[in-house]
């Protein structure tokens, strides 16, 4: 039974196994502070076009998201998302323990414009009674399945620095999200745009991993401090930028996802042309089609997927993510027992 339930299923792409065994036996000093993790940041730093960033790589997505923001706000500095946004959802209040409120605001299609964070602007006075909201925190792929274009990128962050808001894009998908159909942003784009980003290796062919990319004289006095104190510093952090070298030095980070998107928008394709809707325009690896609950019911004995909720009545919502692992007979075999039901 195939597991479409999400991108992290499987362990990592053969190449970055490559470079870990490679170096198995090679010691090194600890914390990020190895010649990997260097060659690794300044890689980055080359591919974004930022030579003055700062980087630093953490395990996970929920961890890079609670350090940024933790170390960017006061403590009566509050965060600006969508509703759908994952540190809304999905991170157990992991932002709300560091002491920040995150202060949601309904988004269907799972992104931000400058009128949604306007709007909670003026529910906020600014005086001692309420929280100032500081950071307006977006994610690409959005949660649900979105992508940014520059034009939209671009008047968010015109839109923040008026405001005087730090601008942090989640790309725990961000490999999906550059080669999505109709994304035209590139890395450089990303680091000119935003005042801080991550890279997510984790759900795009790493065993773990994310990068953080902090923007010149954004956050940067005594962030490894931060790091330190909640538990993000790995010991064996070569692991972390051996990853990233591999992953990013030829292109193989978005060749792979480029593969993703393709199974999945095969899926979105056949799934369409039988009939069915879907609960967003998606063109990355996350689908969100909507079937009948009978439907569902007899595709849960032929594969695995997570359900979004009820879309009507007797209608599910479902998700449908693919990987850099995908075989497109997963995705063929999907429809052919779909076509069936």
């Amino acid at each position: 039974m195939y597991s479409f339930r999400n991108d992290y299923s499987e362990g990592a792409h053969p190449a970055v196994l490559k470079a870990l065994t490679d170096t198995n036996s090679e010691q090194t000093c600890g914390y990020g502070l190895d010649p990997r993790c260097a060659e690794a940041s300044d890689l980055i730093r080359r591919q974004c076009a930022a030579p003055d960033a700062d980087v630093h790589f953490v395990v996970g997505g929920t961890q890079a998201n609670l350090l940024v923001i933790h170390a960017l706000l006061r403590s009566f500095e509050s965060v600006v998302a969508a509703d759908t946004a994952h540190v809304n959802t999905h991170e157990t209040g992991a932002i709300e323990a560091t002491g920040h409120k995150v202060c949601s605001v309904p988004s269907p299609d799972g992104k931000l414009t400058p009128a949604l964070v306007r709007a909670v602007l003026d529910r906020h006075d600014g005086s001692e009674h309420m929280v100032h909201p500081k950071l307006v925190y977006i994610s690409d792929t959005t949660e649900v399945g979105t992508v940014y274009t520059k034009a939209e990128l671009s008047a968010l962050y015109d839109f923040c620095r008026k405001q005087n808001l730090y601008l942090f894009l989640d790309g725990a998908r961000l490999g999906s999200a550059l080669t999505a159909e109709g994304s035209d942003l590139t890395l450089p784009d990303l680091a000119e745009l935003t005042d801080v980003f991550t890279i997510g290796g984790t759900k795009n062919g790493a065993l773990f991993g994310e990068a953080i990319v902090l923007s010149a004289g954004c956050g940067r006095a005594n962030f490894r401090a931060y790091m330190k104190q909640r538990g993000a510093m790995l010991a064996k952090g070569r692991l972390l930028g051996l990853q990233f070298s591999a992953l990013l030095d030829g292109g193989l980070y978005l060749d792979i996802a480029r593969h993703a998107n393709e199974i999945a928008q095969l899926l979105r394709e056949g799934i369409a042309e039988l009939g069915y809707s879907f609960a967003s325009d998606s063109h990355s690896n996350q689908i969100f089609p909507i079937f009948p609950d009978a439907v569902v019911k007899k595709l849960e004995r032929c594969c695995e997927f997570e359900s979004n909720g009820p879309a009507g009545d007797g209608f599910t919502c479902i998700r449908l993510v693919t990987s850099w692992a995908t075989p497109r007979s997963a995705a063929e075999q999907f429809l052919k027992d779909l076509a069936a039901m």
